[in-house]
């Protein structure tokens, strides 16, 4: 958004939106004199304040009212006015922003013990430690299993000339494929003993050569590499692997992790009863619709990374959480994205400590990802 503003205007709003996140109350110049050091009059702060409302940063819920930021002040908010910047994702040293998102790795250390739990009671409770510290819904998706890793392949002999390959991933999720090699009539005469022994030394030739690679990656292979004793399968082998990843390539909901919903819809932000059906029926029942939107994947930053995203009210395209904020950032597998990370709340809030635990929260799972064996 292009608005240009000036120290002090930029000073005062950030005043107003502090104050407003912290009492849900309507700001008014009394109010920022008294709580902040602005160095300015009251009657200067309400001219910068009408200033402010003009430019559509905030707006007056009524006539004798103070001033609630919008949308557009919030965005302002986001982008200019605080740390971490959703670029660099730094957090000024000290302050409360980094504090919690140490809170968030420390915690996440502590709690979730990779190596003895399941993925999803993992999740689960990654999910249950950022609702506690954030003070909102959080949402985890489960990984995507387009971006599996091969785990372990494996060549069967069904019948004469009929072949299956077998692909188990990282996940343990099992992929088969029966195919025909079309054999000569020199090798319908092969003992099928040499023939199975043969199909185990390429089966253990490729393990050793494919074992960590993703789907995506097998699919693009050159299969030259493969030895020349065995290169009649090459073309069989190619056609089956990529026939398999492609049934797994297109992207599709994950079930998502929902905690925090009873404590953050005790915010009067929350207060009617329609609109706080209409989010829970999303959480519950059109979870498609949320995950195609925080698994959206912005543009990766220097060391593959990937920004925090933060949707303001209106800016978010789902309908009942048009008057929500939605922050997210995508967990990786290396540089691959799997999943999403995300805080779901009203729009008045601490963006600052929000955006510092979605990070945390997803560098972690990635750091965890890195070694994690499902």
């Amino acid at each position: 958004m292009e608005v240009q503003l000036t120290n002090r205007q930029q000073h005062i709003l950030w005043a107003t939106v502090r104050h407003y996140i912290a009492t849900a109350e309507p700001v008014g110049s009394k109010a920022l004199v008294e709580e902040y050091d602005l160095g300015v009059s009251s009657a200067t702060i309400r001219n910068v304040m009408g200033v402010l409302e003009k430019s559509g940063l905030l707006y007056q819920p009524h006539a004798s009212a103070g001033r609630v930021p919008s949308d557009s002040g919030y965005r302002i908010y986001v982008d200019q006015l605080i740390t971490p910047s959703l670029r660099s994702r730094s957090v000024s040293q000290g302050s409360s922003a980094e504090t919690l998102g140490r809170e968030v790795e420390v915690a996440l250390q502590k709690h979730l013990q990779w190596e003895d739990r399941s993925l999803e009671t993992l999740l689960q409770g990654a999910a249950q430690i950022l609702a506690t510290l954030s003070g909102c819904i959080s949402l985890i998706t489960m990984p995507q299993t387009t971006t599996a890793l091969l785990r372990h392949l494996q060549l069967v002999q069904i019948e004469a000339g009929r072949i299956m390959l077998i692909v188990v991933t990282d996940g343990y999720e099992t992929h088969s494929k029966l195919m025909d090699l079309s054999p000569t009539s020199e090798e319908t005469q092969r003992d099928s003993e040499v023939i199975d022994r043969e199909l185990q030394i390429v089966s253990n030739f490729l393990n050793t050569h494919l074992r960590g690679r993703s789907l995506l990656e097998l699919a693009n292979l050159n299969w030259s590499e493969l030895d020349q004793e065995f290169q009649r399968y090459g073309e069989f082998l190619k056609n089956s692997v990529a026939e398999l990843t492609r049934r797994t390539l297109a992207p599709t909901a994950t079930q998502i992790m929902v905690r925090g919903v009873s404590e953050v819809l005790r915010q009067p932000e929350f207060s009617q009863l329609q609109q706080v059906q209409t989010i829970i029926h999303l959480l519950e029942e059109e979870q498609d619709q949320l995950w195609r939107l925080i698994f959206e994947e912005p543009e990766p930053e220097d060391g593959g990374k990937s920004k925090v995203t933060v949707r303001i009210g209106a800016e978010n395209p789902l309908e009942p959480i048009r008057t929500c904020t939605l922050i997210s950032s995508n967990y990786r597998r290396g540089s691959i994205p799997v999943g999403s990370v995300g805080v779901l709340g009203p729009t008045r809030l601490d963006y600052e400590s929000a955006i510092a635990v979605v990070a945390s929260a997803a560098d972690y799972l990635s750091e965890a990802f890195s070694y994690f064996n499902p």
